[in-house]
């Protein structure tokens, strides 16, 4: 009897692998959930957050905020955002109560083919360079959501960060280290060390930055709007210098995009609604691994445990083996979207899930028909957004335009090369996307927005996310708190093909008494420092803003 008390407290303590001495809520939560009435913002920086903040209690929507808050991401943390990139959006308007979504992500350069890569005999898209480069939809998007939701003047948005770029602001820890791990990559490509390597180095932790380039480039955005950014001498810089370098962008590519105002898509999960903007976005994997786990009891398998793990891996292997196939630019191919997120489909995949073994092949279901940034606010009025933007890989491309201090994004690289494939490259086709913001309603009211960074994480993270809220009863910030489970290896839409099983990393919090379980099925365990994704969100609950924010970087939730 004692040997077997000795064994279940050592079991005990793995299950708990770290911790907080807290006196209330779980012990591996970082702290209390940040509460406000009136606003609240969240962001993975905190002088975003404090702007965003400023934003509300002049008067402006949270829209407004988030934008004020975007811009700044892209000064303070240039190694997941900026204006080189692309951005999504879920909107709650609280004046006409329904959500809106926004696709603001760039195409390919008309002029580029999948002939191109064969002549060059590429079997891939490279991650660098000029080729991976699409066109950055993030001003665009910005300028849409002002005009919808916006009441504050769009320049007054960019007076900020403006400020910040030509005064400096101090480097958090997470973004000196991603800054010093970038340097190796871009150093080699013209202008970057000019923006972020003025002395040799990279800042450090507590190191005061300036981006005065990037100041003067805000200024003529914010004086001339959409037309500073894609018109004029800016968009004639970015292009002239994607062609000296080899790549496709024009001006025109430039001049002629706009965003798009989606549709959201949803499930309800046991009496609440998800909802993730269409693909080509992966937003509807989240949705379809809901669907799929709805159909077991995953509140009595319990967050530390080897069943549930392993379920939640398998579910995600079939949703990414459709993501495989299927995610891509719905202006160029017919998805099955409605398929896809059925509950009829959902059930005849749970069937597929072998409750005692590891899957080694994921396949679809249906016949053929790196780093990010997160922000959410809430306002006064009730509006509230859920916002992802991204320049992909790192900091993105490597390509810095001559005197505009940022960097363009690497997106395309997410193309395949298959000439068959729903994903395949195409002049003027989006290419599969990996960033998503997320929106739950319930009875049809606003209940939470949140996110969660980190490339093919994202899906997987949000709806652990879900499951920790509804079925293990955490609170906001326990919910993002709680150790995370990623499986890597799926097939992709890229043209990898998943045969050995994939991999699967469990945070340190799990602790190692599930792991013999684990390998028992089948499963490859290893562990990738950094894959965990960053989180940010808010709840609305009874007129009172609750606010969370990711305990694994430098983020920030405040309210007011």
């Amino acid at each position: 009897m004692k040997f077997r008390f000795i064994i279940l407290s050592l079991a005990l303590m793995t299950m708990s692998g770290y911790g907080y001495d807290r006196i209330t809520g779980e012990q591996f939560a970082s702290r209390s959930e940040v509460i406000g009435q009136h606003g609240m913002v969240a962001t993975s920086h905190p002088l975003a957050t404090q702007i965003g903040i400023d934003v509300l209690k002049k008067g402006g929507t949270a829209i407004d905020a988030a934008i004020a808050a975007n811009i700044a991401l892209g000064l303070m943390e240039p190694t997941g955002s900026g204006i080189g990139g692309d951005l999504f959006a879920i909107v709650w308007d609280a004046k006409e109560q329904k959500l809106f979504g926004l696709n603001a992500s760039g195409p390919a350069p008309q002029s580029i083919s999948l002939d191109y890569f064969k002549q060059q005999k590429l079997a891939k898209i490279p991650p660098f360079g000029p080729l991976p480069v699409t066109v950055p939809g993030a001003v665009d998007g910005w300028v849409k959501l002002h005009e919808k939701f916006g009441n504050q003047s769009f320049a007054s948005l960019f007076e900020p960060t403006i400020g910040y770029a030509r005064k400096g602001h101090p480097v958090t820890e997470t973004i000196a280290y991603y800054l010093d791990r970038s340097k190796e990559i871009f150093k080699q490509y013209p202008n970057f060390s000019d923006v972020w390597m003025k002395d040799g180095e990279t800042t450090g932790k507590g190191d005061i930055f300036k981006n005065p380039q990037l100041a003067n480039t805000l200024e003529i955005i914010a004086e001339k709007g959409r037309a500073g950014f894609y018109e004029g001498e800016v968009a004639k810089t970015i292009a002239d210098f994607i062609q000296a370098q080899g790549g496709f962008l024009t001006y025109e590519d430039l001049a002629n995009f706009n965003s798009e105002w989606v549709e959201p898509v949803s499930t309800n999960y046991r009496g609440y609604d998800v909802w993730e903007l269409p693909p080509n976005g992966q937003g509807m994997v989240a949705l379809q691994i809901l669907n799929i786990l709805e159909n077991f009891d995953v509140k009595k398998m319990g967050l530390f445990s080897s069943d549930y793990v392993h379920l939640f891996t398998e579910a995600k292997k079939l949703a990414f083996a459709d993501r495989a196939k299927h995610y891509a630019d719905p202006n160029f191919s017919k998805i099955p979207i409605e398929q896809l997120v059925s509950k009829s489909y959902a059930k005849e995949r749970a069937a597929l899930i072998d409750l005692a073994k590891a899957a080694q092949v994921d396949e679809s279901g249906i016949p053929n028909g790196g780093d990010t940034i997160y922000l959410t606010a809430a306002d006064q009025f009730g509006n509230m957004i859920s916002l992802i933007q991204s320049n992909y890989r790192g900091m993105g491309s490597g390509m810095v335009p001559p005197g505009l201090g940022f960097m363009l994004q690497d997106r395309g690289e997410l193309f395949s090369l298959e000439e068959d494939h729903a994903n395949v490259i195409e002049g003027g086709k989006r290419p599969f996307h990996t960033i998503i913001p997320a929106f739950v309603t319930k009875d049809n009211k606003p209940y939470l927005s949140f996110g969660v960074m980190g490339g093919a994480t994202q899906p997987q993270a949000h709806a652990q996310i879900i499951i920790n809220l509804i079925d293990f009863g955490y609170n906001l910030q326990e919910a993002g708190d709680a150790p995370r489970l990623v499986h890597s290896g799926s097939s992709q839409p890229t043209d990898e093909i998943m045969l050995d099983g994939g991999s699967l990393s469990l945070e340190t919090g799990f602790g190692t008494a599930i792991e013999e379980a684990l390998k028992e099925k089948g499963h490859k365990l290893q562990y990738q420092k950094g894959i965990f994704g960053g989180y940010q969100a808010i709840m609305i609950k009874d007129g009172v803003y609750f606010g969370a924010s990711e305990s694994r970087k430098d983020g920030q939730a405040s309210g007011y």
